[in-house]
């Protein structure tokens, strides 16, 4: 058992029950639509948890990153796209903390606190892994910016009520002149229907769209020109308590499910989890995740306690995105496996866990660019 505090045991335990008593009853007819949580998200408002991560004053607890991701955790359990929810608030209050002003942090902490969902607005049709080229701009024109641009892959986007997005606002080749802004929605934006994707179904994305939309100035989150800065710091903590975590949760529910069918199925005479090579199987299931467990709650560990080097946060946040993320997507299809036939029928939930398992290996930064991150890192540190 790791050394979590008493408080994160109980909210670990709570959200746990919550999960499988509340949630996971309705996430098969949630999955099929693919329309988003519906339910669901008043039961997380109606508990508390899209608050915790606010000052008390605004109704939280000002949960660190280790207390979000258990959170994001337990939910994943049962459904990944379900957590994002808990995954976006505790995505707004980190950047507020971290770089917003007092009369931002005003703004915004009882939007969060009322249960409104807000767009992490970074990637475009034409620039995923390439964000530094982003196109959308920002213009300042005397009190205001007028933000015209396309943002797609943004989760909630059909139903956020503000925006967090980078847009660039001066002169400068890739990541030079990007900001970071927080603004509410406002005249021009507007957003397309939900994509109808691969997993992550209870959770709904789309583009959105900027059209001439005037934001003050004051909307900007840190300083004009270096959003950049806050993106590296942000992204790395949101792979670790956002990502990782809900990779973490989809794969210990596949192992639990694989093992639990595996004592009923009947092979040869014998129950199927009886044979060596099914038990090799769960074996490399359970090393993997609780390797994957120890790592990720080192890296949640060094961003709550603050002490590491730019390099050593490069390293391990991402380090810990990629193996975990890709671990998951080996259990999982792991687990489809076990299943055989059953496995990749959409009325078992193995088959939807490999898929929720895929979009993790792909979004907040695919697998591929945190080896390069965690190369570059390596060079740097040896």
């Amino acid at each position: 058992m790791l050394p979590y505090t008493d408080e994160q045991k109980m909210i670990k335990e709570m959200v746990s029950k919550l999960a499988k008593k509340e949630i996971e009853p309705l996430i098969p007819e949630l999955d099929v639509k693919g329309e988003g949580p519906g339910e669901v998200r008043n039961i997380l408002i109606e508990h508390g948890l899209l608050r915790l991560p606010l000052p008390q004053e605004y109704g939280g607890i000002d949960a660190d990153c280790t207390t979000i991701a258990l959170v994001v955790e337990e939910l994943a359990k049962v459904d990944s796209g379900i957590s994002m929810d808990v995954f976006g608030a505790g995505t707004f209050v980190f950047f507020l903390k971290n770089f917003g002003t007092e009369e931002q942090k005003k703004k915004f902490y009882p939007m969060l606190e009322a249960g409104k969902l807000g767009a992490f607005c970074l990637t475009e049709p034409g620039y995923g892994s390439d964000a530094a080229n982003i196109i959308t701009k920002a213009v300042r024109k005397d009190d205001h910016y007028v933000v015209n641009g396309t943002k797609t892959m943004a989760s909630n986007g059909p139903l956020s009520e503000y925006y967090l997005l980078y847009a660039r606002t001066g002169p400068g080749e890739r990541a030079r002149g990007i900001s970071c802004m927080l603004f509410e929605k406002v005249p021009g934006a507007s957003a397309s229907k939900h994509f109808d994707k691969l997993g992550f179904r209870t959770n709904p994305t789309s583009e959105l769209y900027f059209e001439d939309v005037k934001v003050p100035v004051d909307c900007v989150l840190g300083k004009e020109g270096e959003g950049w800065k806050t993106l590296i710091f942000g992204g790395g903590a949101m792979r670790a308590f956002g990502a990782s975590s809900q990779a973490l949760g989809n794969a210990q529910g596949a192992m639990e499910y694989a093992i639990r069918y595996a004592k009923e199925r009947q092979t040869f005479g014998v129950p199927l989890i009886q044979h060596q090579a099914i038990q090799f199987m769960f074996a490399e299931m359970g090393i993997n995740i609780e390797a994957a467990r120890s790592l990720h709650f080192r890296t949640l560990q060094m961003i709550d306690g603050g002490n590491y080097s730019q390099t050593e946060y490069e390293l391990l946040t991402s380090s810990t995105k990629a193996f975990v993320c890709d671990m998951a997507m080996k259990v999982t299809t792991d687990a489809v496996q076990i299943l055989g036939s059953y496995g990749v029928m959409n009325e078992y939930p193995i088959a939807k866990r490999m898929r929720d398992a895929k979009v993790n290996q792909i979004f907040d930064g695919t697998s591929q660019i945190q080896k390069i991150i965690v190369g570059r890192a390596l060079s740097k540190l040896y």
